[in-house]
């Protein structure tokens, strides 16, 4: 399944990961790619603030996760762009938090190390817009995405 929307400003964003939170099953995966700069972490931001956490998201760059807690269960948040080899994030013990996790968000991963997981690209069009690309092989994942 792959899906696109446009999203003409961060406003629309925030909606988008509004309506991304009600959707999702508890343990989906998103794998954010797209250059610096594309809405990464504001993506993640929204989805927390969604969820109800209403501290401060920020990138883990350099800690490779951050865990948020919300009423619905934790917010996981991770960042491979430091790691050489997605492996390592297993072996670092990154993702032994991500069962019973609301939802686990992964920058700069790829859909083949995350099995069943749905592929998030923002491609920036503006400096307000983006385009979100959707593409995931789960029929759960898929079904939530088409009701968006």
């Amino acid at each position: 399944m792959e899906r696109s929307l446009s999203l003409p400003d961060e406003a629309a964003t925030r909606a988008l990961a509004a309506r991304l939170a009600r959707a999702l099953p508890k343990g989906a995966v998103l794998v954010l790619s797209g250059p610096l700069g594309a809405g990464k972490t504001t993506l993640v931001r929204y989805l927390a603030e969604a969820l109800g956490f209403a501290g401060r998201v920020t990138s883990p760059t350099y800690t490779l996760m951050h865990v948020y807690p919300t009423p619905e269960g934790p917010l996981l948040h991770a960042d491979l762009y430091r790691l050489q080899d997605p492996a390592q994030a297993e072996a670092l013990g990154l993702f032994e938090e991500a069962e019973g996790a609301r939802l686990v968000a992964v920058e700069w991963g790829r859909l083949e190390d995350f099995p069943g997981a749905l592929l998030v690209e923002l491609v920036p069009r503006s400096e307000t817009a983006r385009e979100v690309r959707f593409k995931t092989e789960d029929p759960a994942l898929a079904r939530a995405i088409a009701r968006l």
